[in-house]
């Protein structure tokens, strides 16, 4: 099954680099992935997509009608669309996984103070990638865009994705490749040992470590 991801964008040539690297670029020779970037600009009249704010306010904020033109132009029963905003449900693991299912995903990135509020009613979810700002939404659909497509049947392999950071809401254990000592720092001597069941045993302790020490650094 091909997945279609479609993102509406005021700066598509930003959105269309990731094309040309990577997982992404294997996925679309693959024809198992198929990235549309509509420029919200086309949908205007005269070109100008934002305008001054109701009530006042500093910064321009982008209009609701090219957006939601631009969603009608592309958008079937199959469609998920989605706004990267601030104020979104937090983008977790569980979530990717669960997009990598849909066959069509449509991204809307804001931009300058965000989007006309009204267009929650035209949109699926609203989702945010953390708690910080970004210039705009394009870096947001691109961090969706990299960890659904990953994700997808036959991308990779499906061994690949067993032993990642987040899979079974563990982190990743620590990993080591030659030279076995550098700066007089050592790889675990288990890891050399050849013994399959205590590197396994190890791997599983270090993965626990792992995510306590970083639920620990969280809670300071």
């Amino acid at each position: 099954m091909k997945t279609k991801i479609s993102i509406i964008s005021l700066f598509p040539d930003f959105i269309k680099t990731i094309e040309e690297h990577s997982i992404i670029k294997n996925a679309l020779n693959a024809e198992l992935l198929e990235i549309e970037i509509l420029n919200i600009r086309d949908f205007t009249d005269n070109g100008h997509a934002d305008d001054t704010v109701y009530g006042g306010g500093k910064g321009m904020l982008l209009k609701i009608e090219p957006i939601v033109k631009a969603i009608e132009s592309i958008k079937s029963e199959e469609s998920y669309v989605i706004l990267l905003g601030p104020r979104g449900n937090k983008f977790k693991q569980e979530k990717a996984k669960s997009l990598s299912t849909k066959k069509h995903i449509i991204l809307i990135a804001g931009h300058y103070e965000g989007v006309d509020s009204r267009i929650k009613h035209f949109i699926d979810e609203e989702i945010s990638i953390g708690d910080y700002i970004l210039t705009g939404g394009e870096i947001a659909s691109l961090v969706l865009l990299d960890s659904i497509t990953r994700l997808i049947p036959g991308v990779i392999k499906v061994e690949s994705h067993t032993n990642e950071t987040f899979e079974n809401d563990l982190f990743e254990e620590d990993q080591f490749t030659k030279p076995e000592v550098f700066r007089k720092h050592s790889v675990p001597k288990v890891l050399l040992s050849g013994n399959h069941s205590d590197i396994s045993s190890w791997r599983r302790n270090n993965k626990v470590k792992n995510t306590i020490n970083n639920i620990q650094r969280e809670e300071k």
